[in-house]
C-alpha cells in the first residue's frame, strides 16, 4: 500500500466514502423515488383533468368573454368615466372591460389553432354563477350603494363558489370590502354610491 493510499484510505474505502459524500438527490435510490412520485402526481392530474374540448370550445369561450367585456364597458360608460385626474365611478370598470374584450378577440383569432381547451362539465357552471352575481352587483350598485352588494358578492364567491369556511368568508369579506371602500372613495377619489360616510 502506497503512502498516498494510506493517507487517503484504500481504493474500495475511498470509493465508498465518495459515494456517501454525494448529495442525497444524486443517489440512485433517491432518483428512483422521485421519478415514481412524479409519475404518480402526473397520473393523478391526468385523471382529474376534464376532457379536452378542442377549438370549438376556444371559440365559444372567446365569444363569451368578448360579450362580457363589451357589456361591462357599456354599463361602465353609463356610470360616467370622468378623467384621469378626476375619475368617474365607471372609469376603471370600463378599462378592465375593454381589456377583457380585447383579450377575448385575440383569443377568437388565434383560438382555432389551439387545442388546450377543456370541455364543459358541472364545474363549468361556477364561472357562470360568478358572472351573474357580478352583473347583479353592477345593477345593485347605484340603488343600494357599494357596501351591501360588495359584501354579498364576496360571501357568494368565497363561501358558495370557493368553498371557504364561514369564518374565513366573514373575515375576508369584511377586510376586502373595507379595503376597496377606502381605496376607491379616498385613495382614488372615485365617487361610488355608498351608504357609510366617514
Amino acid at each position: 500500500m502506497s503512502a498516498t493510499d494510506a493517507a487517503e484510505g484504500s481504493g474500495p474505502a475511498r470509493a465508498a466514502n465518495e459515494t456517501d459524500d454525494r448529495p442525497a438527490q444524486d443517489h440512485p435510490h433517491t432518483r428512483d423515488i422521485l421519478a415514481e412520485l412524479e409519475a404518480e402526481v402526473a397520473a393523478e392530474m391526468e385523471e382529474e383533468r376534464p376532457p379536452s374540448g378542442g377549438p370549438v370550445y376556444q371559440i365559444v369561450g372567446a365569444c363569451v368573454g368578448a360579450a362580457i367585456g363589451i357589456g361591462g364597458a357599456v354599463m361602465a360608460f353609463g356610470y360616467g368615466l370622468g378623467s384621469l385626474r378626476e375619475p368617474g365611478p365607471g372609469l376603471w370598470p370600463f378599462v378592465v372591460s375593454v381589456l377583457i374584450a380585447a383579450l377575448s378577440i385575440v383569443l377568437l383569432v388565434v383560438g382555432r389553432g389551439l387545442g388546450d381547451s377543456e370541455a364543459f362539465t358541472r364545474s363549468s357552471v361556477l364561472p357562470v354563477v360568478g358572472i351573474v352575481t357580478f352583473v347583479a352587483f353592477g345593477l345593485m350598485l347605484p340603488l343600494t350603494g357599494f357596501e351591501i352588494p360588495a359584501l354579498a358578492l364576496c360571501v357568494i364567491w368565497l363561501r358558495f363558489l370557493g368553498g371557504e369556511s364561514w369564518r374565513n368568508t366573514v373575515v375576508i369579506s369584511l377586510i376586502t370590502v373595507t379595503a376597496f371602500y377606502f381605496l376607491f372613495l379616498y385613495g382614488l377619489s372615485i365617487p361610488l354610491p355608498h351608504l357609510i360616510s366617514i
